[in-house]
């Protein structure tokens, strides 16, 4: 059994207001958005999933969310700077 959490009266578990005095009961317990570097990293390496997981949690879980859309925007970014060398390097290769 659980307890009301304004008048302290023994309620049931499953209970969303208290029968004694009426004021709602929060069970549920909010979602952990700490904005892990694991998150970050899953995003980087893999950056179409970062950006899913951005969409998905920007709301719900927003530190999440930048970490995962960052990791996937370095991903991206660092893709484009080994290409434009690659392209760089191969025409100066072949002066």
């Amino acid at each position: 059994m659980a307890f009301c959490k304004n008048c302290g009266r023994q309620i049931d578990d499953n209970a969303v207001i208290c029968p004694a005095c009426g004021v709602a009961q929060s069970n549920a317990s909010a979602p952990v958005d700490n904005g892990g570097f694991g998150w970050g990293l899953l995003g980087c390496c893999i950056p179409l999933v970062g950006l899913i997981l951005f969409l998905v949690w920007k709301d719900t879980k927003p530190n999440t969310a930048k970490a995962a859309g960052i990791g996937a925007l370095i991903s991206v970014g660092l893709s484009v700077v080994f290409y434009l060398i690659g392209i760089v390097g191969g025409v100066a290769g072949s002066l």
